[in-house]
């Protein structure tokens, strides 16, 4: 059974790590998920993000030569699945500054959009906290974003906001 195949086969966490620990650190494997990933049919690019998201937890450097292009794929409407996992995954590697400006202009634009999920404004709050570390000056933008949304939002996202507001504070 070929990987499409397998990822059609069942959309559960089980079955997403099921194919992460066959995928395991074979970097041909991975880029192989990746193509699916980074494809244009929803329903294979929204079960290959799950996938994919275990794999870079599992083995972090097999994402390490793809970073360019999940990062420009957030560029193209793609499924908010798409979007949750990449910057899940994002948000715990050191992205290279070459990407850091793109990555904070998509990470804003999630963040203050009224039309993103919870899940997807978090992951976007806490890379562009982790971008701040590097580039200070964005830090105020970043303040402000949350202190606008803070009111309105979900616990989740006050959640966050507090943490990385407390951070901003004491940097």
């Amino acid at each position: 059974m070929t990987l499409r195949e397998e990822i059609l086969k069942e959309h559960s966490k089980p079955h997403a790590i099921y194919l992460c620990n066959k995928i395991g650190p074979n970097q041909e494997a991975f880029d192989e998920l990746l193509e699916l990933f980074l494809g244009d049919d929803y329903r294979i690019t929204q079960r290959a993000a799950w996938v994919v998201s275990h794999c870079a937890e599992a083995h972090p450097w097999l994402i390490e030569k793809h970073l360019k292009s999940i990062i420009e794929n957030l560029q193209k409407p793609v499924h908010v699945a798409v979007k949750r996992n990449t910057l899940r995954i994002l948000q715990f590697i050191d992205i290279p500054e070459d990407l850091m400006g793109i990555t904070a202009d998509i990470c804003f634009q999630y963040l203050n959009s009224g039309k993103e999920p919870v899940a997807v404004k978090v992951f976007a709050m806490t890379n562009l906290y982790n971008i701040v570390k590097v580039y200070p000056e964005l830090g105020e933008e970043l303040k402000i974003s949350i202190e606008e949304q803070m009111p309105f939002s979900s616990a989740g996202f006050q959640s966050r906001g507090k943490k990385i507001l407390k951070a901003l504070a004491n940097s």
